[in-house]
């Protein structure tokens, strides 16, 4: 039960409410019982100042202590309340009046008990109040007590003490009914607010719930599908966009991924074929010259080459997809590198009548691995002669570009066509039959711009196609003079 989130979110809730309600009304009772003390405090210390003045008035005359007796009795005779006892007392603390020697006036009234003002609570409360002009303090007595409050005062150089008691249990049935009412309402209003929280809850994870079933739904063969979104601005809408956007990286490594395998399996079938046709060729005449077992296996051999940089290729893109190509740097001139790049593949350019020519720089000093970048050139030129024709032109040039070094190789070729530039740096992807791979020119499997961009980018740096039209295509590679050691996956 408590696996679901609607239900510990209500539980949550519950408890907390219950918390706050519980301490919202113990401070509410503590205040209310607080003030309703002080008002009794102030009615008692209202009601000794009326007494007072009654009794002053009272015992003008005669100042024996049987006129002090009389003055005190009519006194409190006039100042009478319900639940309420007044006594005087001398300065020896004897009791010389109290309303209890008084005929009753309300026979409905709570009943004073008869050795109250006897009582060793109420003696030490008198001798607590000698110590100061007036106190208040709490007697105990039934049925739940009383507020008891002393005041000192003098007529004709006699002291006296007027105590007044006033019984609490009306303010305590009144506290009762506080309590019965919040021990009604705390709990009516805890279980509708679960109710409420629970309805709540449900009511908003209710498109999690939906977005788990869509998304229990959705599997390689479903990926176009998407979550659904009802409020974009809200945490659940950003969760949803968050999945989708997932969903769409997903969908998209997937759709490589399967373009990729079909175009490694295209690319590896023809090789293989060829291999093999040519060896049941071989095989199927028993009788053949040396020259023709010569021409056969020439033609393994060729073919075995190519599958193996096929291979090769394959290899290096899947050890740089997972992040475990190493990065050897060292200090090394690329100017250097670029011209011995360039030399190296003059026998090829020569071969099929091109005309090739190089611009590098002087002194370009890089941190990088020399090996991959030589790679990065080498796939660069291999592209610009393949696809470059007969009687053509191939530039190499090698600057400083700002803070980057720019390494452009521009051919004569055929070029590609605009809406096909965006998808020249895929694997296996060639533009036209101009750039397939056939036996007169060597092509290779459309791996080599995949694996100079990748290098490009492992550099930190970038590989773009900045110029392509009728007359000849331009790449160029942007390296920063300083790099990191270890080479970060390619995007």
């Amino acid at each position: 039960m408590l696996d679901s989130v609607r239900v510990r979110l209500t539980l949550w809730y519950t408890v907390a409410l219950a918390l706050f309600l519980v301490l919202l009304s113990l401070a509410t009772y503590f205040i209310f019982r607080q003030s309703a003390l002080r008002r009794t405090d102030s009615n008692l210390a209202e009601l000794a100042d009326a007494f007072l003045v009654t009794f002053r008035d009272e015992a003008r005359g005669d100042d024996g202590v049987d006129n002090i007796r009389i003055a005190a009795r009519e006194s409190m005779i006039e100042h009478r309340f319900r639940d309420q006892v007044y006594a005087v007392l001398d300065a020896t603390g004897s009791v010389l009046a109290s309303s209890q020697d008084l005929p009753s006036a309300n026979p409905h009234a709570d009943v004073v008990p008869a050795n109250l003002l006897s009582s060793p609570a109420f003696h030490d409360f008198i001798v607590a109040s000698s110590g100061s002009d007036h106190l208040f303090q709490n007697l105990p007595g039934a049925p739940d007590g009383y507020r008891a409050y002393a005041r000192h005062f003098s007529i004709r150089n006699q002291n006296f003490t007027l105590v007044i008691l006033q019984s609490l249990h009306a303010q305590e049935e009144m506290l009762e009914e506080i309590r019965r009412t919040f021990a009604w309402i705390i709990p009516i209003a805890i279980l509708l607010a679960s109710a409420g929280g629970y309805f709540l809850a449900r009511k908003s994870l209710a498109p999690v719930v939906a977005m788990s079933t869509q998304a229990g739904r959705i599997g390689a063969a479903n990926l176009h599908e998407r979550l659904p979104v009802q409020n974009e601005k809200d945490e659940l809408g950003l969760l949803s966009r968050s999945f989708n956007s997932l969903l769409d990286r997903l969908d998209q490594s997937f759709e490589r991924q399967q373009r990729f395998m079909s175009d490694a399996s295209h690319e590896l079938r023809t090789p293989v074929a060829i291999l093999r046709g040519e060896a049941e060729v071989a095989l199927s005449r028993p009788a053949r010259t040396s020259e023709d077992y010569r021409e056969s296996l020439s033609v393994l051999h060729a073919e075995a080459q190519h599958l193996t940089h096929i291979v090769e290729d394959l290899f290096t893109l899947t050890r740089a997809d997972a992040g475990q190509y190493p990065l050897s740097t060292h200090d090394f001139y690329l100017d250097e590198l670029v011209t011995d790049c360039v030399h190296s593949v003059r026998t090829l350019a020569l071969a099929k009548n091109l005309s090739l020519t190089i611009d590098a720089g002087s002194e370009l000093p890089i941190h990088a691995d020399e090996a991959l970048i030589r790679r990065m050139i080498l796939n660069l030129l291999d592209n610009a002669i393949k696809y470059t024709p007969s009687g053509g032109s191939i530039t190499v040039s090698c600057r400083k570009a700002g803070r980057e070094f720019a390494i452009t190789v521009t051919d004569t070729g055929p070029g590609v066509a605009t809406s096909l530039q965006s998808r020249i740096f895929e694997r296996f992807f060639r533009v036209d039959r101009a750039r397939s791979r056939s036996e007169s020119d060597g092509g290779g499997a459309g791996l080599g711009l995949a694996i100079a961009r990748w290098i490009a980018e492992a550099h930190e740096g970038r590989l773009e196609l900045t110029h392509s039209d009728v007359h000849g295509s331009t790449f160029t590679a942007y390296l920063p003079p300083a790099q990191l050691h270890t080479l970060s996956p390619p995007r």
